[in-house]
């Protein structure tokens, strides 16, 4: 139904920004929920962010939180992270995630639709 698309991995120094981008393929982002999520060597995949669709309303991670901003845009079907004073521990492979609605889940087994992953390195 929805086919998602991930750009945007890469190396970057502690500190540094860093943007991911999660494209909506086949069809429009409309009346989904579109999240994100990490998974570090030898962690859990953990949630960062999601977004509705409708409305924009968004929830972050409190890990986080004054760092990372979620933000959909309309005109390129395309929700984009941006990661910002990015430190070592935000190491991990990225995925994106949809779920049809507009609630906001916080746990990996609420998403249907999964991403390839976008490996992200932070250097001390």
């Amino acid at each position: 139904q929805v086919q998602l698309v991930e750009s945007g991995g890469g190396l970057v120094q502690a500190g540094g920004s860093l943007r991911l981008s999660c494209a909506a393929s086949g069809r429009t982002f409309s009346s989904y929920c579109v999240g994100w999520f990490r998974q570090a060597p030898g962690k859990e995949r953990e949630f960062v962010a999601s977004i509705s669709w409708s409305g924009g309303s968004s929830l972050l991670a409190d890990s986080v939180k004054g760092r990372f901003t979620i933000v959909r845009d309309i005109t390129k079907n395309t929700v984009f992270l941006q990661m910002n004073s990015l430190k070592p521990e935000d190491t991990a492979v990225y995925y994106c995630a949809a779920r049809f609605g507009n609630l906001l889940f916080t746990t990996p087994n609420n998403y249907g639709y999964w991403g390839q992953g976008a490996q992200v390195t932070v250097s001390s």
